[in-house]
């Protein structure tokens, strides 16, 4: 639980599970691994990577790439590359 909550700050629930899994962590504990504050977490790494936001289609998918590296679903991505979602995102 100690691992989850750390690697929490950099990814999302996804890339957390296969973590846990590789280290062996038992599997009652990778499933309680849950996807709440998922966007919330996205908001922030986003914010802290890329401070403008993106101007144009070939940084937009650079986003994307770089949120589903992290392990964040595909749903949270489009919430929060939405323009309107992005914009709110990365103003201080």
């Amino acid at each position: 639980e100690l691992r989850a909550h750390q690697l929490s700050r950099k990814y999302g629930a996804a890339r957390i599970r296969l973590d846990l899994k590789a280290k062996g962590v038992a599997q009652e504990i990778v499933e309680r691994v849950g996807r709440e504050g998922e966007l919330e977490r996205a908001r922030a790494i986003l914010a802290r990577k890329y401070r403008t936001p993106a101007g144009s289609r070939e940084e937009h998918a650079r986003r994307m790439r770089f949120l589903q590296q992290r392990g964040f679903s595909h749903d949270t991505i489009r919430k929060l590359l939405s323009s309107d979602a992005e914009d709110e995102a990365l103003i201080p």
